[in-house]
């Protein structure tokens, strides 16, 4: 349907204002030409009248009767000299029903008399006064039938009317055409555009390219230009994260096989009697069982579900000592020392391999920023608690984070601190921090270093399983 589209409503629109305007200009045209026509039958009737004169008052009646045919008057007054003076008369078929002076009429008078007497249908008898032309006398006055008077205005409303709708059709068509060339082609381009990109958001080669000429619709296509940028490099990503979550969990499969013969001989060192392997073999063995959860919970990664917390009553320290002992030993000859600010006693309520390697992905990576920078550099690590949470604060003397790794710290592939980082450690360790019902913070970050902080609940009701979205 025409009507359901832009540029058919915007003709009919067009069609319909410039109707109203031109009513609004017939009103005032119908009046101003009921004057004309009464001005018309008294200048008529001077005429009639002073023809008249000239013969002296003597005038056959056969003539008189054919003046004021002529005139389309039934009498005739003529005020000169102060003497009012019937010049030319004939029977009036009835009463006279209204009088109306020319001489004082404005536009307020004149617009109401036009529509009463166009509403009014009955023929009637009326007195028109006015001034004769040129100074012919001081008054002249006429009785006329206002049957020719109300035929005539009809008739010249109804070609105001059609003219006016030809007006307003040629108006509409030629704004219907521009409206079409101007807006409405240019905003079908960017819906066909729309539509073309929608059915395969992925190919780069259907992104819009502005070059509408109109203002609004360029800053349009702009935006959804950036919009459609926008959205077809986070499918991409996404895609390559898919791509990346299978391939790990390909890769976690098999190195869990891998890890678990391996954890069969770290079994068996475990029974030597060298006082050095039984010493180092309870580290393997729990390192070794560390990676293999680890391997076991990527691959539930893919069912988009983190497991919950296994809460138990865990020693800090014990964790923290095992941490600490792992990074000096990765830390090899760089000049990185560790402090730790623990209370030996104190415990919390936390699950142990979940909080072992969110501390473990924090300690890294402020060993790693300190090695970065090739000087010396402290790791600082204290807890302690409160009336509502238990708090551990990680620190570093490193050279704080990059400005883009803050904007986006806690979101995979994007949060990396390194340039070879990929921002996952800390994007998991929020999600388990957060499965606990904690919250994982970034407190400070500067020339002088960073400082992360972790508040563990002591109530239970605040506990939740994490939902990662699904790739």
């Amino acid at each position: 349907m025409v009507l359901n589209s832009l540029s058919g409503r915007f003709l009919l629109l067009t069609i319909l204002f410039v109707m109203l305007a031109e009513v609004l200009i017939f009103v005032p045209s119908v009046a101003r030409f009921r004057e004309d026509y009464l001005l018309s039958r008294l200048e008529r009737a001077q005429i009639a009248s002073l023809a008249l004169l000239t013969t002296d008052g003597m005038i056959e009646a056969k003539l008189e009767a054919e003046l004021l045919e002529n005139a389309g008057v039934y009498n005739v007054v003529l005020r000169r000299d102060e003497a009012r003076e019937l010049v030319l008369s004939s029977p009036i078929p009835e009463p006279v029903h209204a009088s109306f002076d020319l001489r004082e009429s404005g536009a307020m008078a004149l617009i109401p008399d036009a529509l009463r007497r166009l509403a009014d249908p009955e023929p009637r008898v009326i007195r028109v006064i006015g001034e004769p032309v040129r100074e012919a006398g001081q008054l002249i006055e006429v009785t006329m039938d206002t049957a020719s008077l109300r035929a005539a205005m009809i008739d010249y409303g109804l070609r105001i009317l059609l003219l006016s709708a030809v007006i307003s059709v040629l108006t509409a068509l030629l704004l219907f055409l521009a409206v079409r060339r101007l807006l409405v082609v240019p905003i079908k381009r960017v819906v066909g555009a729309m539509q073309l990109y929608a059915a395969a958001p992925e190919d780069s080669r259907r992104i819009i390219t502005p070059n509408a000429r109109v203002r609004e619709l360029n800053e349009a296509e702009t935006a959804l230009q950036t919009l459609q940028n926008e959205l077809t490099g986070a499918l991409r990503q996404k895609e390559r994260l898919a791509q990346l979550g299978a391939a790990v969990a390909k890769i976690s499969h098999d190195l869990r096989n891998i890890l678990t013969t391996a954890q069969l001989f770290a079994d068996r060192m475990e029974r030597s009697e060298d006082p050095a392997v039984k010493r180092a073999a309870p580290k393997l063995v729990n390192s070794i069982s560390r990676a293999v959860s680890l391997c076991e919970t990527t691959l539930a990664f893919g069912r988009a579900q983190e497991p919950p917390p296994r809460l138990e009553r865990v020693n800090l320290a014990a964790i923290l000592n095992d941490v600490v002992d792992a990074e000096r030993l990765a830390a090899g000859e760089e000049e990185i020392s560790f402090s730790e600010d623990v209370p030996a006693g104190l415990t919390l309520r936390a699950d142990p391999e979940q909080l072992y390697r969110v501390l473990t992905n924090l300690i890294r990576n402020a060993r790693q920023a300190i090695a970065a920078t090739g000087r010396p550099g402290e790791i600082g690590i204290r807890a302690g608690e409160d009336e509502d949470a238990w708090t551990i604060h990680v620190t570093d003397t490193g050279p704080g984070l990059p400005p883009k790794a803050r904007e986006h710290l806690f979101q995979p592939f994007q949060g990396g601190t390194r340039k070879e980082g990929t921002g996952l450690g800390l994007a998991i360790s929020v999600e388990l921090v957060r499965g606990h019902g904690g919250t994982l913070d970034l407190k400070r970050s500067d020339e002088s270093g960073t400082e992360f902080e972790i508040r563990l609940p002591k109530s239970e009701a605040v506990l939740f399983s994490v939902e990662r979205p699904a790739s």
